[in-house]
């Protein structure tokens, strides 16, 4: 066979179910294999979101997403989704075409040093420079994105080699890296201290991290909080690992948190931080909230360990397998008191927000919408200020909440919807995001349409790139600039223009009857909400 069939019939060998693609000649003999397989080829309009898509596959499939593209212009579009996925530890398998090995470094047509401009978000990556290698190395990509800290992977692949013959194609069967052996099971001793800590503690709380989902671990933490009565907050990609109603969760932590979190996580005198980075979007300052409190780092990455506060207990290890040792440690402890301070906190927030009736209020309209979607939903939000809305006012009950966390992509939620769509096809899956985000992948509609992976789209319309507005009002005493979206589209008339059903809502005036109409709609359809444009976080 050729390397491109091999190439093909590794992606048969490790369950592909999809790619997400964009072609080009340096990749053309791949496609080409790809022909005689059961693989779906899904035609992006722009290689980054061939990235977003790949990753809105792997975080609702649990699998690797899979991304393509050719050489040049076509593996750099890809870079900002690998960075994406690469912040939030999403495993992807980037596979990219590269010119003639005889020829690189002469700098010819669409040649682009891929492997070296990745370096810095990826796991690891590839350059496949022998036709033999391309089972072995196909074989690591997928174990090293989907183990240990999780995380893309990129295999770059030349065209001759794509085009030269191997004699002989042998899938291995397990993988033996020297210097890659992830940590799955915790240091016994570690995790005698963190529940001879417990013991102690008067004041304990959990702040789960994206990791906790990534692990497949929300039922376990659900259970240990419950078993032992302690309470819980979520960084935002940590969003779902509770659910929002469940009593002994108190929200999202952060600059843009509930501030009964961020409250409840300082007073804390044992702060348990489980698949999460001490990072500034939760804690600002890491020193200050540990100062008088006995910190608990829990990650499959020791890296992160200690990287910006030092943990008085570290503990290494997949979450799962931790929560499973966990269930072997009786605890006795009563912490009934700091849940009724914590509980006060809560009840003691005042609702801040004093929305214009004239317009749609963001925050009210995404409540009533998570309250009709259903218990499984996948809600899917953008970045900018719907982010911040959704971070606040979604209900998760016992679906998913995605968005982009650590590298905050704008574009992210429409092909991250449509992959969660490929990946799980009877679920309900619902898009959020606002004016300008919504330019930046408005050219997968096609993509949706053309695939039948119809998605439910939510766009607030308010005329600016608004998150950054309110930064420029709040900074720069109301000075805006380049933050304008004028000359946008009529929504409603782009998304009809590709078959997709459209609705504009002007206020709040009969919200419910319409959100009702949007939800049980059986088809692609799209929601244009008119906002206040000054209309701000909080």
């Amino acid at each position: 066979m050729l390397g491109a069939d091999a190439m093909a019939k590794c992606l048969e060998e490790e369950g592909v179910e999809a790619v997400f693609g964009y072609p080009g000649v340096a990749i053309c003999p791949f496609f080409n294999s790809m022909l005689g397989n059961n693989i779906e080829r899904i035609l992006v309009r722009t290689e980054q979101n061939a990235a977003h898509a790949a990753n809105g596959y792997a975080r609702v499939s649990g699998k690797v997403g899979v991304c393509v593209a050719t050489s040049g212009p076509g593996a750099t579009n890809l870079i900002t989704g690998i960075a994406t996925a690469y912040a939030d530890s999403i495993p992807l398998v980037c596979i990219t075409g590269q010119v003639d090995s005889s020829l690189l470094g002469s700098d010819v047509f669409q040649e682009a040093d891929i492997t070296g401009a990745v370096e810095s978000f990826v796991k690891y990556s590839y350059l496949i420079k022998k036709v033999e290698d391309i089972p072995r190395i196909f074989k690591e990509a997928f174990y090293i994105a989907s183990t240990g800290r999780k995380g893309p992977v990129l295999i770059d692949v030349p065209i001759d080699i794509q085009n030269a013959v191997l004699k002989n194609f042998s899938y291995p069967e397990e993988v033996n890296l020297r210097t890659y052996k992830p940590t799955v099971k915790g240091h016994a001793v570690q995790i005698k201290k963190v529940f001879d800590a417990l013991k102690k503690a008067k004041k304990p709380i959990i702040c789960a991290g994206g990791g906790v989902i990534l692990s497949n671990a929300k039922s376990e933490l659900r259970e240990f909080s419950h078993k032992n009565g302690i309470p819980v907050v979520s960084t935002l990609m940590g969003i779902g690992a509770m659910p929002t109603r469940d009593p002994l969760y108190y929200g999202m932590v952060g600059n843009n948190g509930k501030s009964y979190a961020n409250k409840a996580m300082n007073d804390s005198d044992l702060l348990i931080m489980i698949g999460a980075r001490v990072a500034d979007r939760a804690i600002a300052q890491p020193d200050l909230v540990t100062e008088n409190t006995i910190l608990v780092h829990i990650d499959v990455d020791p890296a992160e360990i200690g990287k910006n506060v030092g943990p008085t207990i570290p503990l290494v290890g997949d979450i799962k397998s931790i929560f499973d040792d966990f269930k072997k440690e009786e605890l006795n402890s009563d912490y009934s008191e700091w849940i009724e301070t914590l509980n006060k906190y809560r009840e003691a927030e005042k609702p801040r927000r004093k929305p214009d009736e004239k317009y749609v209020d963001p925050a009210v309209f995404i409540t009533k919408l998570s309250e009709k979607m259903e218990e499984e939903g996948i809600y899917v939000a953008d970045v900018g200020q719907n982010q911040m809305w959704s971070c606040g006012y979604h209900i998760v009950k016992n679906g998913m909440f995605l968005t982009s966390g650590g590298m905050g992509t704008m574009g992210y939620s429409i092909p991250a919807a449509i992959g969660a769509r490929r990946a799980a096809k009877d679920r309900q899956i619902i898009a959020v995001c606002g004016d300008g985000s919504f330019q930046m992948s408005m050219m997968e509609l096609a993509t949706m349409m053309q695939h039948g992976l119809f998605i439910k789209i939510v766009v607030f319309h308010n005329g600016y790139l608004g998150l950054v507005r309110e930064y420029q009002y709040n900074t720069y005493k109301a000075n805006y600039s380049v933050v304008d979206l004028s000359g946008s589209p009529d929504f409603c008339k782009l998304g009809e223009a590709y078959g997709i059903k459209c609705v504009r809502v002007s206020d709040m005036q009969g919200i419910d009857e319409k959100i009702d109409e949007f939800i049980s709609y059986d088809g692609p359809m799209l929601m244009e909400l008119m906002i206040d444009p000054m209309d701000r976080v909080k």
